[in-house]
């Protein structure tokens, strides 16, 4: 029962309402089965890759180059 109530009081991510139907229609596209199916495998791939980088200005330069940072 820990796992269903760590999972159910989760933080939610919460998108406006017009990038919620881009994101509904490219996962539907891809071939998710959901958004979140989506928005999970995307973020787990970005995270992998900084997870990768070889130091921290690596991380730096990858955000910049992602628009996170500037």
């Amino acid at each position: 029962m820990r796992g269903l109530e760590v999972f159910m009081f989760s933080p939610k991510v919460k998108f406006d309402r017009t990038f919620y139907k881009r994101l509904k229609e490219y996962s539907g596209i891809s071939g998710y089965s959901s958004v979140e199916e989506f928005v999970v495998h995307v973020l787990e791939k970005e995270i992998e890759k900084l997870r990768d980088a070889d130091s921290e200005e690596m991380i730096k330069k990858r955000l910049k180059g992602l628009g996170y940072i500037s």
